[in-house]
């Protein structure tokens, strides 16, 4: 009996959509910061508001990201996709309406929670459509539209509609249309797809033998991928944060300059989601690991020295942001991957990414904010130079797991074993 065809049609549409809907996620998380600026003067929020506002959807994020693949598993992606899809768009959209700090938090916070449960929906649904010798690549590329769309096009799009909109309450109100339009089209395209029989029996043979979720933390790399994904979170999303603000307010940039610098966070990211995993699988995964570290602090001590030189800032953002999100990649990626127990991956991948982005992506920006109010707008950069610094500290300490580093690794060991043999007993002779 032949395989069932596999659909490619389907596979590409579905991974367009998907793509595009999660880059919308981005777009509506990071919306806020390049226009912050128009909002701090009209609301008269201050920089640890600033960094509330954004920690504040990266906890509910984290939380809900890990809490609702369970569900998704039992009740199809397709509805919870829809439905988060139009509540987060609905939500960006009444952030215009926010009359003080305390409505704003309180939509952030119910942003979190749509965003989160978006996510594992949306990455399970690419998984089931793609050929399995293709899931990789089209999960690496529907990661990748969070840092491109969200890093990338929202502060060019935010500050370029700000010179034609009458205020900073129209850019919200306008960023909930395309997320009804990818909502329509999922619901019309997207489907759940029934588990095969064969499948529903692996399942339940995997269901008897199926591991503690605990036993996750027997795996040293589990334990030290988690720490370095805090790090690397801390030191990018600090960035996204708070760099809008940093060019204003100290760096002295107008408002155009200032989205174009900004957008190199994005683009960057965007090229690192897949430069760093895919040159991985030669050098290792613990090289790459260190290397990204020290390199993106590298650059960002360079743009923390830098003065009014947007092209100059542009480069040196980008090579930032290409080393540290591409480290979030590495590191929830094939890392985490190769680390989990057997029966355990998913469960491994939820909660290095989940727990780095409570924390990196939550709790790291209320610091920065923090720092910002008490101590200075500068500063905040300084925080996040620290975090990428440990993060090749921690980096460190992994074991490596690449499969071709492995081999060969392997295959040395076997050479040198045979000549220490040979030269013992050239001649047979003990």
């Amino acid at each position: 009996m032949n395989a069932p065809r596999h659909d490619v049609r389907y596979e590409r549409g579905t991974l367009a959509l998907l793509g595009i809907g999660f880059g919308l996620v981005g777009f509506d998380r990071w919306l806020l910061a390049p226009v912050f600026p128009h909002i701090m003067h009209d609301l008269g929020l201050n920089y640890s508001q600033l960094g509330s506002l954004i920690g504040i959807l990266g906890v509910a994020w984290g939380l809900w990201s890990i809490a609702m693949g369970p569900l998704a598993d039992r009740i199809g992606r397709k509805k919870i996709l829809v439905t988060t899809m139009i509540a987060f768009s609905v939500l960006s959209s009444l952030s215009g309406l926010a009359t003080g700090f305390l409505s704003l938090l309180l939509l952030r916070a119910a942003m979190g929670v749509a965003e989160g449960a978006f996510t594992p929906a949306s990455i399970a649904a690419n998984s089931e459509a793609s050929l399995p010798a293709r899931r990789g690549l089209n999960q690496g590329i529907q990661i990748s539209m969070i840092p491109l769309m969200g890093l990338g096009f929202a502060p060019i799009v935010a500050t370029q509609l700000l010179e034609i909109v009458p205020n900073w309450h129209w850019v919200f109100t306008l960023s909930a249309v395309p997320g009804f339009i990818v909502a329509a089209l999922i619901w019309r395209y997207v489907r759940d797809r029934d588990m095969p029989a064969s499948h529903m029996h692996m399942l339940s043979r995997e269901s008897v033998v199926r591991p503690r979720w605990t036993e996750l933390f027997a795996s040293r790399n589990v334990v030290v991928a988690t720490f370095a994904i805090l790090c690397a979170m801390s030191g990018i999303f600090v960035i996204g944060a708070m760099v809008p603000m940093y060019l204003v307010s100290i760096v002295h940039l107008d408002m155009r300059s200032m989205g174009f610098v900004a957008s190199a966070v994005g683009f960057g990211g965007f090229v690192g989601c897949f430069a760093l995993a895919g040159i991985s699988d030669y050098i290792g995964r613990r090289p790459m690991a260190l290397i990204g570290f020290v390199c993106a602090a590298a650059f960002l001590y360079l743009f923390s020295h830098t003065g009014q030189n947007p092209t100059m800032l542009f480069v040196l953002l980008f090579g930032v942001a290409l080393f540290a999100t591409g480290l979030l990649s590495l590191l929830s990626g094939p890392i985490a991957t190769e680390a989990a127990p057997v029966g355990l991956i998913a469960s491994t991948i939820g909660f290095v990414s989940g727990v780095g982005e409570t924390f990196g992506g939550g709790v790291a920006p209320v610091i920065a904010g923090f720092i910002a109010q008490h101590f200075g707008l500068a500063h905040t950069l300084d925080f996040a130079l620290y975090s990428l610094a440990a993060g090749a500290v921690v980096a460190f300490f992994l074991l490596e797991t690449a499969p071709r580093k492995r081999r060969h690794g392997a295959a040395q060991t076997q050479r040198s074993a045979e000549n220490i043999h040979g030269v013992i007993a050239p001649n047979g002779d003990a």
